[in-house]
């Protein structure tokens, strides 16, 4: 008959479910766990709306495109609805780059139709200070009036400096502000199997 007594783990061993860090990196979310996250929001939005036909899903570039790529297969697949992704660049909607001395990197907007009466759905890879999503509300603006905003993180890591609500999150990370929390791909960029790594002490982007 097997020890039922609890086993101690040798230093350094990983708990069931934890990857193993790359270069410094911890892998908080991976491939499985991103689409698990992704199937439950899509059912969460499903009960939170009523007519499905007025969503629009809005991808945050970059890492928001694949996020609400899949979000969009999820409720197809639950509510047999076709639903409408745009991706919307936020870039010059920000207001923290000059203050930074930073030179803006365009990223494309692609929006195939106006937001009017629409309810939109903002889609991000990682949450922080609330700057990004309040770009993208500004920048939603300019296509429209929607009848309300909702947002989706993958990632909340906190740190907020702005009041602004994510209304579904897929995990909720406690960081310290100085880490790195990034979407990748394991064969490229954002492409392949996709995680969520944290790279500790690194200078983020705030988003």
């Amino acid at each position: 008959m097997a020890n039922d007594l609890p086993q101690s783990s040798p230093p350094g061993a990983r708990a069931p479910g934890q990857e193993t860090p790359q270069n410094g990196s911890n892998v908080v979310l991976d491939d499985t766990g991103i689409r698990r996250a992704l199937t439950r929001i899509a059912h969460e939005i499903v009960e939170r709306n009523e007519d499905l036909s007025r969503l629009y899903l809005v991808a945050v570039p970059n890492g928001g495109v694949p996020l609400a790529r899949q979000l969009a297969e999820n409720l197809s697949a639950i509510a047999d609805e076709e639903v409408t992704v745009g991706i919307l660049d936020t870039t010059l909607y920000r207001d923290d780059l000059i203050v930074r001395g930073e030179r803006p990197r365009l990223r494309r907007t692609e929006m195939p139709s106006v937001v009017d009466e629409r309810v939109v759905v903002l889609v991000d890879d990682v949450a922080s200070t609330g700057r990004t999503i309040r770009a993208a509300m500004d920048a939603l603006m300019d296509f429209g009036r929607p009848t309300s905003v909702q947002v989706v993180a993958l990632v909340d890591r906190g740190h907020r400096e702005l009041p602004i609500k994510i209304d579904y999150v897929g995990k909720n990370i406690p960081t310290r502000t100085e880490d790195l929390v990034r979407l990748q791909g394991e064969s490229g960029d954002l492409e392949g199997p996709l995680r969520v790594v944290v790279l500790p002490g690194g200078q983020e982007e705030s988003a």
